[in-house]
């Protein structure tokens, strides 16, 4: 049975009962077969009962909790049953050593860099980051790294804004709260995808703690957001930009909300549905030399850096062929 993920939007009680687990809501209850998950995404009020807990444990399956307002709030992350001390320990040896740690943030920007000229020329625009590319190679310091991946985006977002329809505009990359209609759908995709990411994580012997671009942290998977700046815009921007083109996200799916603009439920509903069909989407593998899925992708890229980590391979981020 292929495994898929489970997105539960209503407000609901997840439980056991025997073997087999059951959502329950107030359209009834029904069973789901727990072999058939991958991982669970949970947007509704849901109340998950500590034997359910213990099976998903069991069957190494993650649960990723959303807000009111569909942004990522935290997760569920079973016990590890993959472990690699030598892996771990020279994991953290890449971090401490500073010109270790640099040269892989540095990685990380320039292939994030080039999936967004990649993205323009298929939006209809055209740009490449040469100068400020030139100008990360230069940087001694994970801060200046950051900066420069900052100005980048900014001028991504610039150009990808001559492409979009007007009341489609980003104007200004805002997030807390979003302040316009493409600024809340780019802000929900990420917060989609960063999960999906950690899912990938989990099933590799990767810390998903010990991160290179981003500093680590005791209340995030850092790592995660390191290999997001490669899949935002080849995931994330790809959908918000066919959505918004296409028609199928329009203005009444949005709502105001805390002087920001959020995805309403008819909304939220939308672009969830893109983004699992986007995952499970196929390109042909120029290395593998055979088809695999886009969330397969992201596994593939972990299991890269792994190959860094141990010395075996020089870690090259993904650019987009597709």
């Amino acid at each position: 049975m292929r495994k898929k993920p489970l997105t539960l939007f209503s407000d609901g009680t997840l439980y056991r009962k025997e073997n087999t687990l059951y959502f329950e809501n107030a359209q009834g209850k029904r069973p789901l077969a727990v072999e058939g998950i991958y991982d669970i995404y949970v947007y509704g009020k849901v109340t998950i009962t500590s034997q359910a807990l213990h099976l998903l444990a069991q069957k190494g399956i993650a649960v990723h909790f959303f807000n009111h307002y569909g942004y990522y709030d935290g997760s569920f992350y079973p016990r590890e049953s993959l472990h690699s001390g030598d892996l771990v320990i020279k994991q953290a040896g890449h971090y401490l050593d500073r010109g270790k740690r640099l040269r892989l943030a540095k990685l990380f920007v320039r292939g994030a860099s080039k999936n967004m000229e990649r993205n323009l020329k298929r939006f209809g625009s055209e740009g490449n980051f040469n100068e400020l590319l030139e100008e990360l190679e230069d940087t001694r310091r994970i801060t200046d790294v950051m900066n420069v991946e900052a100005r980048i985006r900014q001028e991504y977002y610039a150009l990808w804004d001559e492409t979009l329809p007007d009341g489609f505009k980003i104007v200004k990359r805002t997030r807390r709260p979003p302040q316009n209609e493409m600024n809340a759908l780019i802000s929900f995709l990420n917060s989609r995808l960063y999960p999906a990411i950690i899912s990938e994580l989990y099933n590799t012997q990767l810390t998903p703690t010990i991160s290179y671009l981003h500093e680590p942290s005791e209340r995030r998977f850092s790592l995660a957001l390191d290999l997001s700046e490669i899949f935002k815009p080849i995931i994330a921007d790809r959908i918000a930009n066919r959505l918004v083109k296409q028609g199928v996200i329009k203005k009444k799916h949005f709502r105001d909300d805390l002087n920001g603009v959020l995805l309403n439920d008819e909304g939220k509903k939308i672009v969830l549905k893109a983004f699992n069909e986007e995952m499970r989407k196929s390109v042909k593998h120029p290395k593998l030399k055979r088809n695999v899925t886009k969330q397969r992708l992201i596994r593939l890229e972990a299991y890269k850096l792994m190959r860094h980590v141990l010395g075996i391979e020089e870690y090259k981020p993904l650019v987009a062929w597709f």
